[in-house]
């Protein structure tokens, strides 16, 4: 997410038209990008798992999905609107009054962006039960899905190692990373809006 925002809103449109069910070229798309994390590539699992058959499948999760929701609320959720606003062109500030990573973007970038954002409002839309209900169909749906060989299901809480040994790789010598408090991304927000950031803690 932080990517598109802060590096590739060019990008935007591909993703929107992906979450639309049309696809792009893969291959072509994600050309040099060794792992697709996070929002809103997690929207597309099962196209990346399909045109990547021989790639791990990462299914990050919380211990409940009330702790996962609670971290939404403080994160994602206090975010969407600021930026789906975009999809509606009368809303999109000139180049000068822009972020300074979107002051070259075309309009029509970030419409785009703004639609992606809006898409993600609308799966995350209802009431706390409603939200929370979404989130454990899509662990079940995955679960169900992807074959135990192939599916790493994982909470952060389990760190390196078994992350490690689904990549086949080592496990690095130093502490797991915690860095994506709910309070680092209202502040990464923030920046990516040029907005003030109110630091409270979740």
């Amino acid at each position: 997410m932080l990517e598109l925002l802060m590096e590739h809103v060019e990008h935007a449109g591909t993703w929107r038209d992906a979450i639309d069910g049309r696809a792009p070229d893969w291959d072509q798309f994600l050309a040099g990008y060794t792992a697709a994390v996070d929002w809103p590539a997690s929207w597309t699992w099962r196209e990346l798992a399909d045109a990547f058959p021989d790639a791990v499948v990462l299914l990050s999760s919380r211990a409940s999905a009330e702790t996962w929701y609670r971290s939404v609320e403080g994160t994602v959720l206090q975010s969407i609107g600021r930026i789906a606003k975009y999809a509606d062109p009368a809303q999109i500030p000139p180049s000068e009054s822009r972020p300074s990573q979107w002051a070259d973007a075309s309009s029509e970038h970030l419409v785009a962006l703004g639609e992606v954002f809006t898409r993600m409002g609308s799966r995350l839309s209802g009431d706390r039960d409603t939200v929370m209900a979404s989130y454990e169909r899509h662990l079940a749906e995955v679960r169900a899905t992807i074959p135990p060989g192939r599916l790493l299901d994982w909470q952060p809480t389990d760190g390196w190692e078994p992350l490690c040994a689904a990549l086949d790789v080592p496990v690095p010598d130093e502490p797991f990373p915690h860095e994506n408090s709910s309070e680092v991304f209202r502040a990464r927000i923030a920046q990516a809006m040029n907005e003030p950031s109110d630091g409270a803690p979740n």
